[in-house]
């Protein structure tokens, strides 16, 4: 290795040292590992301008390791982008700082999303990398032409996420991705040897993916795997035979390097080593320079694209077109004409087949469950090996690579992604939907046969408690429709929601119409309204969401033949209604002393809004095998034994 790039690895190498250090929480080692790779990276392959972070033809660098977010950082901070100071990287881990523990995903600021749960950077990659496919084919190959580069370690490919998204990219040939593997052989625990003993070069392989093995110290090799890829066929591991921690005398190679500071006495070793004769923080102005010449080479290279997107910017629009008002009116209608049972899953795919016909920005799919979940349509076109003129994805059995797989889409551009799977299998996803949340994603999961009603395919099949765990997840909207006409509307939700994730919470069985009106308002946008009133004067409120709203308003007939007169609530959004003004949630919820709930799932998410008087009617254990109605009547989940406690307690 030559002395220019050690110094300008060490740049990396000493600020991640000395920020983790000052913080006294932190990974130095894996910063320390791989200065080498990504110095050579960013110096001679990296596509990317720190004046516009956000340049559409810029490569992506996803950090899935993001335990090793100094590296991140040290590299921002250094090429120029004005994200990230010396300040900030002083302030590491510190409240309010972007530099956050892990990478977290601010716009414009070259930290492209948010990493810590290993795996997940994979995940989001793919989708990356999926988008400047599907871009590259529908616009051209003068205007996308971009890479995705992943650095994932030992941990993330440990993960199960990780053989679900590379097996995907493997079987799609996303030949412009590349993963930077930081092979160091040690975890937490101690060597990787204590868990893993994968043949990497076969299990990538089977993949259908090239595999480099180089080592990740020497520029030589590091460069010219990196060229290699360049004209890849299909997706590529390099393996980069790293020490964690390089540089340091006691503890390189060794898991203590991993998430602990170094400790002064130990850093100030470091120095000796690596001939660093600066203080903490100092980079050299020539070292700077040298380091924000290599972010200023994006500034030609955009200025010659910009000449072809100026002439091509209206491919883009059209394809990012996503006025969709006209689509769900006339599905509003249709429903009035149509007003039959059905389960609010084919519901979402009446509403589906209108809004793929025109918004080209949609890009569907689903866990092997297509026709159940009804998310494909006769306008899909399905991205198949290499050919990605698509709107479609069979993500197959792989609902926790989807989950990350359409932050990436998102991530990307316009796109906005939808996925279909049982909500059941929301467990499967959830470590990516809460990331969707966090990073304030419109990402839009179709989950379907959700509740009991789904019948004779038993407990494992039916979800209970995951409407109150998805609930309960910050920033996203859990969409749980009545009918025909609610679908609708929880689309259009979910459409208009730029910043917010949506579930839409979707029944297997038919339905009876609660909406039988046109409206242009979007009643489900309040999150809750009164859809029924037995009554002036009334003795009880009855809130319920979903199919059980059904069931709520023959209850509230019921109930008025027998004099006690009532009004009936459709909660189709706890998260809505619970970010109206108080003067509204009062209305619906203060009128009576006596308020009941009713859904066919856990009671306890209920209780805020029933109080401690308040009955809750659902079910808090696990579901039965059996005809749909027999679990219904079995769980108590009926007309007469709902009056009858209901009576009781008025």
């Amino acid at each position: 290795m030559n002395k220019q790039h050690n110094n300008l690895a060490n740049c990396i190498r000493f600020l991640s040292i000395d920020a983790v250090q000052k913080a006294n929480s932190g990974h130095p080692g894996m910063p320390m590992g791989m200065a080498d790779v990504v110095t050579v990276l960013f110096k001679n392959f990296l596509k990317f301008n720190p004046r516009n972070p956000d340049w559409l033809n810029r490569d992506r660098f996803i950090l899935s390791a993001g335990h090793g977010s100094m590296l991140l950082y040290s590299l921002l901070y250094l090429t120029g982008y004005k994200s990230i100071s010396l300040k900030n990287i002083k302030e590491f881990r510190q409240l309010k700082s972007i530099c956050a523990g892990h990478p977290e995903f601010h716009p414009k600021s070259g930290i492209e999303t948010t990493t810590g749960p290993l795996g997940q950077g994979i995940g989001n990659a793919v989708g990356l990398a999926i988008a400047e496919s599907i871009l590259e084919k529908k616009i051209g190959s003068n205007l996308f032409n971009h890479k995705t580069y992943v650095l994932a370690g030992d941990g993330c490919l440990m993960e199960g996420i990780s053989h679900e998204a590379m097996s995907l990219a493997g079987h799609l040939k996303l030949k412009n991705l590349v993963m930077l593997f930081d092979n160091n052989s040690v975890s937490i625990d101690g060597p990787t040897s204590l868990a893993v003993s994968d043949n990497f070069k076969k299990r990538f392989e089977s993949y259908g993916w090239n595999y480099l093995n180089i080592n990740g110290h020497n520029t030589d090799e590091i460069f010219k795997a990196l060229q290699k890829v360049q004209n890849a066929k299909k997706p590529t591991v390099i393996s980069c035979k790293t020490k964690i921690g390089f540089g340091s005398p006691n503890k390189s190679g060794k898991s203590s390097s991993h998430g602990s500071p170094l400790g002064f006495d130990e850093i100030e070793l470091v120095r000796k080593k690596l001939k660093w004769r600066y203080k903490p923080f100092e980079i050299p102005k020539n070292l700077l320079k040298e380091w924000r010449k290599i972010g200023e080479k994006g500034l030609s290279l955009e200025k010659k694209w910009n000449k072809i997107y100026h002439k091509n910017k209206y491919k883009i629009n059209e394809l990012f077109n996503q006025d969709f008002s006209k689509e769900l009116k006339s599905e509003k209608i249709e429903s009035i004409k149509e007003l039959s049972p059905l389960a609010t899953r084919k519901a979402s795919e009446k509403t589906l087949i209108r809004l793929t016909k025109k918004v080209n920005a949609l890009i569907g799919g689903s866990a092997d469950l297509a026709g159940s979940n009804n998310t494909k349509t006769k306008s899909h076109k399905i991205l198949e090996p290499g050919k990605f003129k698509g709107n479609y994805i069979h993500y197959g059995v792989r609902e926790h690579a989807m989950g990350a797989i359409m932050n990436g889409l998102k991530l990307h551009s316009k796109f906005i992604p939808y996925g279909g799977t049982f909500l059941i299998f929301s467990d499967y996803c959830k470590p990516a939907i809460r990331l969707s949340a966090l990073m304030e994603l419109q990402i839009i999961y179709i989950m379907t046969h959700d509740s009991i009603g789904l019948g004779e395919d038993g407990p494992t099949h039916q979800p209970v408690e995951q409407l109150s765990g998805l609930r309960a997840i910050p920033n996203l909207n859990v969409l749980r429709p009545a009918d025909r006409m609610e679908t609708i509307e929880c689309w259009e939700i979910a459409l208009k929601s730029k910043n917010t994730p949506s579930i839409l919470s979707l029944t297997r069985q038919n339905l009876k119409p609660i909406r039988k009106k046109y409206s242009n308002i979007n009643m489900c946008s309040f999150g809750a309204y009164e859809v029924l009133r037995t009554g002036k004067k009334i003795d009880l409120t009855i809130l319920a969401s979903g199919s059980e709203v059904n069931l709520a308003v023959e209850t509230s007939h019921k109930l008025a033949k027998d004099r006690i007169y009532s009004k009936v609530i459709s909660m189709p959004c706890f998260n809505l209604f619970d970010n109206q003004t108080k003067n509204f949630r009062d209305k619906i919820l203060r009128e009576t002393k006596n308020i009941i709930s009713i859904e066919a799932a856990s009671t306890d998410c209920w209780k805020k809004y029933i109080g401690i008087n308040g009955l809750s009617f659902g079910i808090d254990t696990f579901g039965k095998s059996a005809p749909y109605k027999d679990i219904y009547k079995h769980f108590g989940l009926t007309v007469q034994n709902i009056v009858n406690k209901s009576k009781k307690s008025i």
